[in-house]
C-alpha cells in the first residue's frame, strides 16, 4: 500500500529532500525529456505531500496557498514513478492533495497548470481548463481550476 506524510520544508529529511528531488528529475527532466530548471526557490514555501511505497517516494506534490502561485491555492510537481503507475495511484495523491489544501489552507478553490495530455486526468478530480493551451518548457499546458 502507500502511505502518505504531509511535511513543510524544514520537517524533510535529508534523505526525503533528495529523494523527491531524485523522482522529480527522473520524470520531468529525464522521462519527459525536458531540460528545465526543477529546483526553482518555491519548495521553502510549500507544503509537501510525499507518498511512500517500500521506504521509497514514489509519489509527490508540493501544495501553495493562495496568493503564493496563484490567486487561489494550487497543487503542482504532481508525480507518480514509472514503475507504480500501472496502480493508478496519482488519484490517491489528488485526493490527499486536495484534503490538505481543505484541511490546510482552509478553501476549497484551487487552481493548477496542468500538462494538457492529463486533462481527463484532473476533470475526474473535478478540476475544469480555464485556459487556453500555453507552452510551459516547451510542453503544452493549460491552466485548470477546481471550485
Amino acid at each position: 500500500m502507500l502511505t502518505f506524510q504531509i511535511k513543510r520544508f524544514n520537517e524533510l529529511s535529508i534523505h526525503e529532500l533528495y529523494q523527491l528531488l531524485k523522482l522529480r528529475s527522473e520524470v520531468f527532466v529525464v522521462e519527459q525529456n525536458c531540460i528545465y530548471q526543477d529546483i526553482d526557490g518555491k519548495d521553502e514555501k510549500a507544503l509537501h505531500v510525499l507518498g511512500f511505497y517500500e521506504n521509497e517516494i514514489v509519489a509527490y506534490t508540493r501544495l501553495f496557498d493562495k496568493g503564493y502561485y496563484f490567486d487561489e491555492a494550487s497543487i503542482g510537481r504532481v508525480v507518480v514513478s514509472q514503475k507504480v503507475r500501472a496502480k493508478k495511484w496519482g488519484h490517491d495523491l489528488m485526493k490527499i492533495s486536495i484534503d490538505a489544501i481543505e484541511k490546510e489552507f482552509k478553501t476549497s478553490t484551487i487552481t493548477i497548470s496542468a500538462q494538457e495530455y492529463l486533462k481527463k486526468f484532473y476533470e475526474a478530480h473535478h478540476f475544469e481548463q480555464t485556459s487556453e493551451m500555453y507552452l510551459e518548457d516547451d510542453i503544452p499546458h493549460i491552466q485548470m481550476k477546481r471550485i
